[in-house]
């Protein structure tokens, strides 16, 4: 008989605003115990899930399986990248985007069952600045959207409504200077979002034709527009036709340099950080394994 697959759990705690306490009783009861052998590890801290992914690799884990949203799969993928560990996903998060696109089912015990076919596929990862993206990365409107989000209590689609709320009211666009495969633009825009996969999460789709293992990321720009637009946009990005939308230019490429003033919030797969003025971006293609 073969021996189990030892697999580990990282679980964030926090992510969604649900908690997560019936979890190991969740797994025990739907996954193939014949099959795996899994462990459990709550994250306690930022960057707790990258450290505990790469501890599993040493550790001769057969994959990693992040219980949580975007940024808790970016820090276990950003680890996983290159190794022959695959990552697995049990969507908790309040957006969900990379799981959404690759079928996962939202249902908890689904998803773990899901894992027992162990099928994988292989995907892309973009870098910003060195900063590995699984989903997507965006500077401008999207990005104080997240560090909003990122500072208040309120998790979930409706905390997520309110700091969009509380941003839109006050952000102005900006000038980017930006070079993708060797050609130059210069653009006053909202927001630039730079896709590995077609949506943001919730079904919310900023990039439609955006594949996540094609080699290639989809720059979106959203042009300056009237306030009276927005009703359209946002009909757009639910209706999967933000590429119909005379405010939105996507140009693929697979190196991108964005320059601005002064430093920027970017939000690397939904988390905010402060990258300096030149941002840099490029694509790995098919560097990680995902389970789905």
């Amino acid at each position: 008989m073969a021996a189990r697959k030892r697999i580990l759990f990282v679980i964030n705690p926090i992510s969604g605003g649900r908690r997560k306490n019936a979890f190991k009783k969740q797994v025990l009861a739907a996954l193939d115990l014949e099959k795996f052998d899994p462990t459990f590890q709550q994250t306690t801290h930022a960057n707790h899930a990258r450290e505990l992914a790469l501890d599993a690799i040493q550790e001769k884990y057969d994959a990693v399986i992040a219980v949580g949203g975007d940024g808790t799969i970016n820090e276990i993928g950003s680890a996983l990248v290159g190794s022959n560990v695959p990552l697995g996903i049990v969507p908790e998060g309040s957006g969900n985007g990379l799981a959404l696109y690759l079928g996962i089912p939202m249902n908890e015990a689904a998803a773990i069952r899901r894992i027992n076919k162990f099928e994988t596929v292989d995907v892309d990862c973009g870098e910003i600045n060195k900063h590995k993206f699984f989903n997507i990365a965006g500077l401008g409107f999207d990005a104080s959207v997240s560090e909003s989000f990122a500072n208040d209590t309120i998790r979930g689609p409706l905390g997520y409504l309110k700091s969009i709320i509380n941003v839109l009211s006050k952000y102005k666009p900006k000038v980017y200077k930006l070079v993708i495969d060797g050609q130059e633009y210069e653009r006053q825009a909202f927001m630039i979002s730079v896709a590995n996969s077609p949506q943001y999460g919730n079904n919310a789709y900023i990039a439609p034709h955006a594949s996540i293992n094609d080699g290639i990321l989809d720059v979106c720009i959203v042009h300056k527009f009237p306030l009276y637009i927005l009703p359209m946009m946002v009909f757009h990005l639910f209706n999967r036709s933000t590429d119909q939308s005379d405010y939105v230019e996507i140009i693929p490429g697979k190196h991108i340099q964005i320059q601005t003033d002064d430093s920027n919030i970017v939000h690397i797969d939904g988390e905010p950080l402060e990258l300096s003025n030149e941002l840099e971006i490029t694509i790995q293609s098919k560097s990680l394994q995902v389970i789905c």
